[in-house]
């Protein structure tokens, strides 16, 4: 497994989960409990994992997603 995404912001990690299962893609998020068990300083980023298969795909369907964010009125 790769990671896809680090972040502590759990609307990206809720919209890039998303975003991957429209596409097919099924994640893995890891460091949840920790991430939320340190408290608010941000010390342990939760992580987004696919399978090393699905890379290549999970960053092109991230990539088109923010590209259609980006140019929504």
């Amino acid at each position: 497994m790769q990671p896809i995404l680090t972040s502590n912001n759990a609307v990206e990690i809720s919209w890039a989960r998303a975003v991957l299962a429209d596409a097919g893609i099924e994640t893995v998020l890891l460091d949840d409990y920790t991430a939320g068990v340190e408290g608010s300083i941000s010390a342990i980023p939760r992580r987004l994992m696919v399978a090393d298969g699905a890379v290549t795909a999970a960053t092109a369907a991230l990539a088109v997603a923010r590209a259609q964010l980006e140019s929504a009125p």
